[in-house]
């Protein structure tokens, strides 16, 4: 029995090759999505997306870092090209420990990258598509470091608080 009906919507899920990404691909391709799972670890992702077929439903695997516009326009303009662009789940990131005195500015400019401009990066290829539509979702995944701050996760914090605010700016 379906928790819910994704029947021919189709869903741009980013970092679905592991953890929470994984669980949300599989559980829209489950009840009925078609699963476009964008991820930069190539064999995560197709270890996803085998056990997603195996289970009888559909996935597509795309090997894109969501850091780099030019990759994510071109994978989203291809898949919209094909079928309608119904729900983008803004998933992937990464995590980093370190206080603003032991962060690094390689390892600062790196989330920053992925989990700020790649949530950015990913919304500004599909709107176009839905506004088209006339219809879409976009779930950013965030933390409660986006609003508490955690000391030793100086960086990741920034970043959640900075996909909070985007999040709040787009919202309708």
């Amino acid at each position: 029995m379906a928790k819910f009906n994704l029947k021919g919507k189709t869903a741009i899920i980013t970092g679905g090759g592991s953890g929470i990404g994984k669980a949300i691909a599989t559980t829209f391709a489950e009840n009925g999505a078609s699963v476009h799972i964008l991820e930069s670890d190539l064999n995560a992702v197709n270890q996803t997306l085998n056990e997603i077929q195996k289970s009888g439903f559909k996935a597509i695997a795309h090997c894109v870092d969501v850091s780099k516009y030019e990759q994510v326009l071109d994978v989203v303009q291809g898949i919209g090209s094909q079928e309608s662009v119904d729900l983008l789940v803004n998933n992937a990131g990464i995590a980093h420990v370190g206080t603003v005195e032991s962060t690094e500015e390689a390892d600062f400019d790196r989330l920053y990258s992925v989990n700020v401009k790649g949530i950015f990066n990913c919304i500004k290829a599909c709107i176009p598509l839905m506004k088209k539509a006339g219809k879409g979702s976009i779930l950013n995944m965030g933390s409660v470091a986006a609003s508490v701050g955690i000391k030793d996760r100086f960086a990741y914090s920034m970043t959640k608080g900075a996909v909070l605010s985007m999040t709040y700016s787009i919202a309708k």
